[in-house]
């Protein structure tokens, strides 16, 4: 934040000062940004996609995307300014002073090389770094949890787990001996288990070996657990900045109030609030507050006067209302249960093995889905769980055992399967970025299972993928866009649409809010729990998030290694777990440092 001290900061390792980055030759899509970050200290960096965060993270070492360009402002790393060094100093600095770890460990290494020889790549770009490198590499390896001696080193990155990739990545950042590390999303897509063991080794490496860090994610209840202080970031901005306990006990900011009101608790279940409206996209800042045409208490200054940061109960925040606004937090209304049961079964799987050639993956699965309600289905990664839901769906046709739908038996496979079968069992995949063609309009796209399964006119084909749209939130006018053209919260409700034109009765989404921002996450359970009371849906929801399952879920499966361990009604699993294996799931999940006081005790109407 432009000319002001930061609070709390010590004798820092990286000096961020009025940090400006443009789009080549148009406006700046970065600006006025100013932090500080000590040794030891583990700054959050937070805010929905498109907010800067990477490109406010990648300017750390220097760096600017295609078509970016680092314009003003200042970026010291142990005092020595990175933004005035030519690009052979600056490859010198990088790995060796400030190091990075992707988001994508597994794009990020390469599929060619094995471990051992890339780590010492990493040593090579670096001779000053190590005089043992084969002694770093096995410390690093160590310190990241990795055994040096199990062949690690000699296997290939597609051999290793996501997380074993992600710690690899990890060591190998701080191999070096680096005095900044900046990490970007590092534990998104990981299951909870996995996501912690990569959390506990960075805070014990930044503390082991006084390295600042720079951590950004969009996932709060991660952060809060993790870092000292956090930077909530917003069109390009920083809009508060402060201590976690600060900013998480009590935010100043509208916008930090919203997205710490998406946060599922795995504590109760609630309503889930998602920050209304859209935000701008990179150098389209509004005139006036840049959060002011979502903002629920913007006056008319506010869309005037572009709010300077100011300082507030020892942290700065950017909002001309800040005063009025202290702790004012937006809070969901508890769940109640539903008044009447669901009997019976809709799809009932008994004694399901499942195969990939000669590899079980499923094992004796019992499972029963009664209709109308959300059955979740949890475990950590390679557990069993898209396994189960492609076969269901059809998708997987390598398992033995029964499956039924509707008291039917469901054979093996989408080609033995009836076309009102096929309808009425839709699946809404976990990446909305892949998942829709990007050669066609989301007219199209929304349209192509009614050419599949129905035989409507072509204007009532028309006019049914503009009714489900509107059921979405999508206007008319999205029609005639394509993917590319949408963020990735609309690419999922296309995605749902796409999966609902047909009205099916069983709807499985596998992981469908995993890539997204905690208030984009927060719209779509609210949107799929409004769509399954209206539709009387029943659905499947597979997940690693177990915080979540009380948003939405009546029932839960957890699954361990291909097999079912425990079962039962959210509420149990969840309060009562009785398998180790479910106990260390739940213990593992991160939860917000403060929650702000007592959810409304006030229900909302529970949609199963």
């Amino acid at each position: 934040m432009s000319g002001a001290s930061v609070p709390g900061a010590t004798a820092e390792r990286v000096e961020v000062e009025d940090l400006q980055i443009r789009l080549a030759g148009g406006p700046d899509v970065v600006d006025e940004v100013s932090f500080r970050v000590g040794p030891g200290e583990i700054l959050g960096l937070v805010g929905e996609s498109g907010s800067g965060k990477t490109t406010v993270a990648l300017a750390l070492l220097g760096y600017a995307r295609r078509g970016l360009r680092i314009t003003g402002g200042r970026v010291r790393i142990d005092g020595l300014d990175l933004l005035g060094l030519d690009q052979a100093k600056l490859r010198a600095v990088r790995g060796a002073r400030v190091a990075y770890v992707p988001q994508d460990p597994g794009a990020a290494l390469n599929p060619t090389l094995r471990i051992g020889h890339q780590m010492h790549e990493a040593l090579l770009a670096h001779p000053d770094a190590a005089t043992d490198r084969d002694e770093r590499i096995a410390q690093v390896l160590t310190d990241a949890r990795l055994d040096p001696t199990s062949g690690i080193l000699r296997k290939y990155p597609h051999q290793l787990s996501g997380g074993q990739q992600q710690r690899v990545a990890i060591a190998m950042a701080f191999a070096c001996r680096s005095s900044v590390i900046v990490l970007d999303e590092p534990t998104t897509g990981l299951d909870v288990s996995t996501q912690r063991h990569v959390l506990d080794t960075v805070r014990q490496l930044c503390s082991s070996y006084g390295v600042a860090a720079v951590y950004v994610s969009h996932d709060l209840a991660v952060v809060s657990g993790l870092v000292s202080r956090v930077a909530v970031m917003y069109a390009g901005r920083l809009v508060e900045l402060g201590t976690t306990e600060e900013v998480f006990a009590a935010p100043i900011h509208p916008y930090t109030q919203g997205l710490l009101a998406a946060v599922p608790s795995p504590e109760r279940a609630e309503t889930l609030i998602g920050v209304p409206g859209q935000p701008p996209r990179p150098g389209r800042r509004p005139v006036g507050c840049s959060f002011a045409p979502r903002c629920p208490k913007a006056a008319d200054p506010c869309r005037q006067a572009d709010p300077p940061p100011v300082e507030l109960d020892g942290r700065l925040v950017r909002c001309l209302r800040a005063a009025d606004a202290a702790g004012d937090r937006p809070r969901g209304g508890r769940l109640v249960a539903p008044r009447v049961e669901r009997t019976g079964s809709l799809v009932e799987a008994t004694g399901l093995d499942a195969y990939y050639g000669r590899f079980q993956v499923l094992h004796d699965v019992e499972l029963h889905i009664a209709p109308e309600t959300c059955t979740a289905v949890v475990g950590e990664s390679g557990s069993g769980k898209t396994t189960l839901a492609r076969c269901i769906v059809g998708l997987h046709s390598h398992w033995s055992g029964r499956l039924r739908f509707e008291g039917a038996d469901l054979p093996p496979g989408t080609r033995k399967r009836t076309k009102d079968v096929l309808a009425r069992i839709q699946y809404v995949f976990q990446n909305p970025y892949t998942s829709l063609n990007p050669r066609k309009t989301i007219g199209q796209i929304v349209g192509q299972p009614l050419e599949r399964f129905g035989s409507l006119a072509p204007r009532e084909r028309d006019r049914r993928v503009a009714e489900v749209l509107g059921e979405v939130s999508l206007g008319p006018d999205f029609s005639q866009r394509y993917p590319d053209q949408l963020s990735g919260g609309e690419r999922q409700r296309v995605a749902i649409a796409r999966a609902l034109v047909v009205e099916p009765t069983l709807l499985v989404c596998d992981e469908v809010t995993s890539a997204l921002d905690v208030s984009v996450q927060a719209v779509i359970v609210e949107l799929l729990r409004r769509l399954q009371v209206e539709r009387q849906l029943t659905m499947l929801f597979i997940t690693h998030n177990l915080a979540l399952v009380r948003s939405i879920a009546k029932r839960a499966v957890v699954l361990c290694n291909g097999r079912v361990v425990e079962s039962g009604s959210v509420e149990e699993i969840m309060e009562h777990p009785v398998d180790p294996y479910t106990v260390g799931l739940i213990t593992d999940v991160p939860k917000l440092a403060q929650r702000g006081g007592a959810a409304s005790e006030q229900p909302a109407a529970w949609q199963p």
